[in-house]
């Protein structure tokens, strides 16, 4: 089994701690190492450093470089969402056909993670065939807290689910990717419906074979790879796509995709409630994040917390506060006061990493 780990984004849901400039997976916001620096940890024991892969856009390909020296970077000219940068990856990482390739996102959280490398043992096993289907594409499911419409829906078929290498495992019935909110309440109500993790497991020429037959990429990235040129003429005819609207709705329903259901402590991360609640120490009840944007004069009570731009320098203003007005957007977290300490120190080493001490 190798790795590919996405890293790209600019997680504008952090701003202003993340942005296109400063991508999330490249922070140190749970400790004094990064997003991607801990994925990449998640995987001790299972592989060794030179079956993990890295793609990214060109732009940061020297920040995982310098974060991960041991690891290959696979830069791509542009990004183009994950259907391209795990085309990329099939193309350009030489594996046999049978190998398993294991994809996960770069700035994710697992708080199990022995539980989360068992996870990927058993799925890597399903992934060599399960439930009367020939290389499966294995996604794995985590049990929804609500009706987000910010996660895909995997739509299990619960008649024919098997306990398989240590897993419950499911074939697809459908596979819906950030459905409207009325559609989520309805995804959500469901018996077995599950949140998508963006974390698949399924061997190489499983992989080929489906975006060769949903997708034109493997066509249009296979002949370029190689040529800096070449593949950056390729990637301006690509549009941005998700793998999970490019290859894993369709494959759903063509019944190729099996979910392994898992419960391993995860968060995507993906704003600023969700970091609160992963936070070491995290205390603050129903703490929520917003942008505040410019002109907008706001007031912090004495549990909020604002985080700002000053002079190219982020900085956490703590309340009470009387009126605040900023030119540029700020961040409030809202009942975040019991993390002040924790996210100073965070914002700390934000700002350290920026000015490279």
């Amino acid at each position: 089994m190798y790795a590919v780990i996405l890293a790209g984004g600019g997680g504008t849901r952090l701003w202003p701690l993340s942005s296109p400039g400063r991508p999330k997976p490249f922070l140190p916001l749970l400790g004094d190492r990064s997003l991607l620096q801990l994925t990449v940890d998640r995987l001790t024991g299972l592989m060794p450093p030179e079956d993990v892969f890295v793609v990214t856009d060109r732009r940061y390909g020297e920040i995982v470089r310098t974060q991960l020296p041991q690891v290959r970077v696979l830069p791509e000219p542009v990004g183009r969402n994950t259907a391209a940068a795990i085309a990329l990856a099939t193309v350009g990482i030489e594996r046999p056909d049978d190998e398993v390739m294991l994809v996960l996102p770069a700035d994710h959280w697992i708080g199990k993670v022995d539980v989360f490398q068992g996870v990927l043992r058993g799925a890597a096993a399903v992934a060599e065939g399960a439930l009367d289907i020939e290389g499966p594409l294995v996604t794995l499911g985590i049990q929804p807290t609500g009706p987000s419409s910010d996660y895909g829906y995997l739509l299990p078929n619960l008649d024919h689910g098997a306990d398989l290498h240590d897993l419950r495992v499911y074939p697809l019935d459908a596979f819906e990717e950030k459905p409207t909110q009325a559609r989520a309440h309805d995804l959500y109500g469901r018996s077995g419906t599950a949140w998508n993790a963006g974390i698949f497991v399924w061997r190489r020429e499983a992989i080929r074979s489906a975006l060769e037959r949903y997708t034109s990429l493997m066509t249009v990235i296979g002949p370029a790879y190689g040529s800096e040129l070449a593949l950056q003429m390729a990637y301006d005819l690509i549009s941005p796509l998700s793998i999970d609207r490019a290859v894993m709705e369709g494959a759903a329903q063509d019944h190729r995709v099996v979910m392994a259901s898992m419960d391993v402590g995860w968060s995507d991360v993906g704003n600023w409630t969700a970091l609160l609640e992963v936070l070491p120490g995290h205390r603050a009840e129903g703490a929520h994040g917003r942008v505040v944007p410019p002109g907008e004069a706001i007031e912090l009570g004495v549990d909020d917390l604002l985080v700002h731009s000053t002079n190219g320098h982020l900085m956490m203003t703590a309340g009470p506060q009387e009126s605040i007005r900023s030119e540029s957007p700020m961040a409030l977290l809202a009942g975040a006061r019991a993390d002040e300490r924790a996210l100073d120190a965070l914002l700390e080493r934000v700002i350290a990493q920026e000015s490279g001490t």
